[in-house]
């Protein structure tokens, strides 16, 4: 386990706050449901970039298997839900994804590139979290999050690898950008406890 979380600590430029651990752990319902929201969204991301770069050959394969996993366990968070007879209702989105990629560039190859890299972020995001919390959590939540880490860190490694295989240029400075809005999206205050909000408060 150590050695698909070394890679993730060591791209993400802070840990998730105890906070919003502490909230995670009183809003577990709702924590299962926006979890449920992002994995559809993290599917739709994939299905677009399919649509939207047709002539990338490994973006379509990389992408391809991606939606289908993610789709798979957005399946698996609803059957979760629906054991523990918590209803699939409606939440706003945090501001995390569309902070970030509200800082992409604009040309053709540069918002390709940093989509792949904010991509990244999500998922390493995602993984770093679900290793934080799994072990605080009960047996069926604590298996299945460390069961999703193990493909989520393979999606954080195909977004960077599909970055750096695109760009005209080292990717590094760009993901030292994202970082640092990453970072502090994760270690400010948020008004709504999400799965990718800041600190609830």
């Amino acid at each position: 386990m150590q050695s698909l979380l070394t890679p993730i600590y060591q791209f993400l430029a802070c840990e998730t706050p105890q906070g919003w651990v502490d909230c995670a752990l009183e809003n577990q319902s709702l924590m299962l449901i926006d979890h449920c929201n992002c994995e559809k969204k993290a599917a739709n991301t994939a299905i677009s970039l399919i649509f939207k770069y047709t002539e990338r050959h490994s973006l379509l394969m990389k992408m391809s298997k991606l939606a289908r996993e993610e789709l798979r366990h957005f399946e698996q968070v609803l059957q979760i839900m629906k054991r523990r007879k918590i209803d699939y209702i409606d939440l706003s989105a945090s501001r995390y994804a569309s902070r970030l990629f509200k800082r992409a560039r604009k040309d053709d190859l540069g918002a390709l590139v940093d989509r792949l890299i904010v991509g990244a972020y999500i998922e390493a995001r995602s993984c770093e979290r679900f290793a934080k919390i799994a072990p605080l959590l009960d047996d069926e939540l604590h298996k299945f999050y460390l069961s999703l880490l193990k493909s989520e860190s393979r999606h954080f490694s195909d977004y960077l690898e599909l970055a750096a295989d695109y760009s005209d240029e080292d990717i590094g400075e760009r993901v030292k950008f994202f970082a640092e809005i990453e970072a502090d999206l994760i270690t400010s205050k948020d008004k709504e406890f999400r799965f990718h909000s800041g600190i609830p408060g």
